[in-house]
């Protein structure tokens, strides 16, 4: 802890050089703990056949200041019997634990080691990293290398199951740049994700990034670190409670701010910094798999059956098969990429051709195909009817919206879409009751929104498209120093959307839901729907349409549905919509409905 002491200032500054500093103290400290143990042994240990190893955080040097200890005792059959390994064991590991440390340790021989690795995903990926601390480091290079080796073999096989693991993570954590309290280690672009790139790239399947992705990587252990400082504990978890000591420790309050503006602005950038960290760290997780799993395709013979037989075919390899999915967009090998004679820099509508491929098909977008996206020549204003479909189509997708969305934000074309986004990017929601930030909290509404109106009836064309873009909006207005972001969002919504070239039905409608996508839940749990009055204010606020009734009903079902942990909790699957809240909702709705003029 006292190497991880921040500046004078208080600013946590040379992270790098503190990791390597609290290694070095954690490895010497460790060895001079094995000359003790073993000159208090009662019998003498060989100077060959055991060995003390790091592994994890250790062995990789990244420990922070509250970090466990991962150790492993290797050691040969002959070289020790099972009295004199436990004696040596215990002589280790209770000086570890008296300590007040968390030790994760084991004791393995080398043949132990393989197997484990051989069968236990995760003890595969940590023993990539191993260091020798103590005794044999002979013996713990070489079950190193062999772990290495046949992780190689295997890699191929195994595969699958990583990318399994990897997006098991990714539905149990969610994605780092979108959470208001993400675990910076388990969430898409956190630092598992960096362990598995180098995995990836220990396999020699594909090439590691470097670059950007390195000072992500660097900036999001400085980021890890001042968490322990601020909980004074092991923990990768951004809770509200930490935020301020964590932002102000990495030296983003602004000291000419007064002082309850600066602990608010801080962490907003707070956020927007893991927000940046997150997508260049999953960006270049996806393009690491994406890289492996052609490695895999191209290794694998591309002959049909009926080639064997055909000596026109002359031994030669199968052609690459491409599917056409839209004019320009292929796929090609399980991901969606550009035909051969696709030109981005001529073609301002090809992102969104690309957006509706992938969503219909429910493909990723191949990493080089997005990055060949940034060059079109996206405008924010006179779309064609057909840039206007395929916008339509986009957020009328449905639960494969949110990745699609996120794939096309990495290289911010959304922002070139609709330039005010950006001022809701990464931001994170002052409301304790949002789980995601404001962009990702308004792509996870739009996703939810379906056709069907309540009464079973399907929304025509002009009132879907409405709907759709009124969830894409509803939250624009959220800007620091905005009293009501309702009000501040139907301003936006007419000039975004006439900039689009959007029908007058559609604005007004549109612009009439953001301005209201508060009042029918606050009305259902505030007022009382058996009030004429009530009833009466709700109806007019709706123009006394019904179908304008059943879109808001089906934004704020949508809007509190989004909804996630509290300001005191941890990160959980709680929503805001309950069958309680629907019940008041609809109760507050037919009462405005009847205060309607029937036909």
């Amino acid at each position: 802890m006292e190497l991880s002491r921040p500046d004078d200032d208080g600013v946590y500054r040379d992270g790098a050089g503190k990791r390597a500093a609290r290694t070095a103290l954690a490895i010497s400290a460790i060895g001079q703990l094995w000359d003790e143990a073993t000159g208090a042994l009662p019998f003498a240990l060989p100077e060959r056949g055991v060995g003390l190893a790091a592994v994890g955080s250790l062995a990789r040097g990244q420990m922070g200041p509250c970090s466990d200890v991962d150790l492993v005792l290797i050691y040969e059959p002959r070289a020790l019997n099972d009295s004199q390994l436990n004696a040596l064991a215990d002589a280790l590991w209770y000086p570890l634990w008296d300590s007040g440390l968390d030790l994760d340790h084991s004791v393995r021989t080398r043949q132990q080691c393989e197997g484990v690795t051989d069968h236990d995903l995760p003890a595969a990926v940590g023993w990539l990293d191993v260091k020798p601390i103590a005794g044999d480091a002979e013996l713990i290079t070489s079950t190193a290398g062999s772990i290495l080796e046949r992780w190689r073999k295997a890699a191929r096989k195994r595969l699958p199951e990583l990318l399994e693991s990897a997006q098991s993570r990714l539905d149990g954590f969610g994605r780092m740049a979108y959470l208001n309290q993400p675990d910076i280690k388990e969430s898409r672009g956190g630092l598992r994700d960096t362990v598995i790139i180098s995995a990836l790239a220990a396999s020699w399947l594909a090439d590691r990034p470097h670059g950007n992705y390195d000072d992500a990587v660097e900036r999001l252990l400085d980021v890890r670190d001042c968490i322990h400082l601020a909980a004074a504990k092991d923990t990768n978890l951004m809770l509200t409670r930490y935020q301020p000591n964590v932002a102000q420790t990495l030296g983003l309050a602004d000291p000419t701010l007064p002082e309850d503006e600066r602990a608010a602005r801080s962490i907003d950038d707070l956020q927007m910094l893991l927000a940046r960290i997150g997508r260049q760290i999953a960006f270049s997780w996806e393009f690491t798999s994406s890289r492996a799993k052609h490695a895999l395709t191209h290794e694998r013979p591309r002959f049909a059956f009926f080639q064997l037989l055909d000596p026109r075919s002359g031994g030669k390899r199968e052609a690459p098969k491409f599917r056409a999915l839209a004019p320009g967009v292929v796929e090609h090998e399980g991901e969606v990429s550009l035909a051969a004679g696709a030109k981005p820099a001529e073609q301002t509508d090809l992102p969104l051709r690309v957006a509706v491929a992938a969503a219909q098909a429910r493909l990723p977008i191949n990493p080089t195909t997005l990055r060949n996206l940034e060059r079109c020549p996206v405008h924010d204003h006179d779309w064609s009817a057909e840039d206007r479909e395929l916008l339509i189509r986009l957020l009328g997708s449905g639960t494969v919206l949110p990745r699609v969305w996120e794939e096309l934000d990495f290289i911010n074309i959304p922002g070139r879409w609709i330039p005010e986004w950006l001022g809701v990017r990464n931001r994170p929601s002052a409301s304790a009751a949002h789980r995601y930030t404001i962009d990702q909290h308004m792509i996870y509404v739009v996703s939810q929104l379906g056709r069907v109106a309540p009464d079973g009836t399907q929304y025509d064309d002009m009132r879907y498209a409405a709907l759709l873009l009124a969830g894409l909006l509803h939250d624009i207005g959220k800007r620091p120093g905005v009293p009501d972001h309702a009000i501040e969002g139907a301003r936006h919504v007419p000039v975004i959307l006439r900039r689009l070239g959007f029908g007058e039905d559609i604005v007004r409608i549109a612009t009439l839901l953001v301005r209201e996508h508060l009042t029918l839940s606050e009305f259902a749990t505030g007022k009382d729907p058996a009030d004429p009055a009530v009833a009466e204010d709700l109806a007019e606020r709706v123009d006394y349409d019904p179908l304008t009734l059943d879109m808001l009903f089906d934004l704020t079902r949508a809007d509190g549905s989004s909804l996630g942990a509290t300001a005191n909790e941890a990160i959980t699957k709680k929503y805001g919509w309950s069958r309680w809240r629907e019940r008041l909702v609809r109760a507050m709705a037919d009462a405005a409905r009847a205060r309607m003029p029937r036909g």
